[in-house]
């Protein structure tokens, strides 16, 4: 798991007793540390501390993989991750991340999804599962469904309940897609015999 935030939706994934969780990595100290902590999931910080134009993403994310390893992951879940990676995580997870997004892709891509879409005045957005590529917010849906927005909403109260929407359908679709992923795996002759983990 990558997460940045509170750690809502990591909370989701940890709550699901199928999903094998190995660690949960941090670009930042935050509140989602305490969540994995308190499931007992090891916690690895490569805290990111250049939020500036020069930001050099690949060292980033060079060590993000170099901190992932040692876990022997089979795939990676993004809950709330702040940090867009490289390539390099991509070569070392092919097809094998995912990212949730509170949007119907592809409308309304990008870290301001919610409010984006309150000034476009829609009547419907929600949430999208998808699996993670070079390009952000792009890469095959996995899962959507749709929240309506009420005309009331702020950008709070909307995003509120897509999140709900998201600590449901989000772990359904992780653990559909690590199903199948496993059997892909079981189709093929493994080296060791270990089963891999989120």
């Amino acid at each position: 798991m990558l997460a940045s935030g509170t750690g809502t939706i990591l909370e989701a994934l940890l709550d699901d007793a199928e999903l094998p969780i190995a660690v949960v990595l941090l670009d930042r100290p935050c509140p989602a540390a305490k969540v994995a902590e308190r499931a007992g999931v090891p916690v690895e910080l490569v805290e990111r501390t250049d939020f500036g134009s020069d930001f050099d993403r690949e060292a980033y994310t060079e060590r993000v993989v170099a901190a992932l390893a040692p876990y022997r992951v089979g795939m990676l879940a993004m809950a709330g991750f702040g940090t867009v990676v490289g390539s390099a995580l991509h070569r070392a997870y092919p097809g094998t991340v995912l990212n949730t997004h509170p949007a119907l892709l592809p409308a309304f891509k990008g870290w301001h999804a919610v409010s984006a879409a309150l000034a476009a005045g829609v009547k419907v957005t929600g949430c999208t599962v998808h699996v993670a590529t070079l390009e952000v917010d792009d890469g095959p849906i996995l899962a959507q469904e749709a929240v309506p927005v009420l005309e009331d909403d702020t950008e709070a109260s909307l995003h509120e309940r897509i999140k709900a929407v998201e600590r449901r359908l989000y772990p359904e679709a992780v653990r559909r897609f690590a199903d199948e992923l496993a059997l892909g795996r079981d189709e093929s002759p493994s080296k060791d015999g270990e089963g891999e983990r989120l």
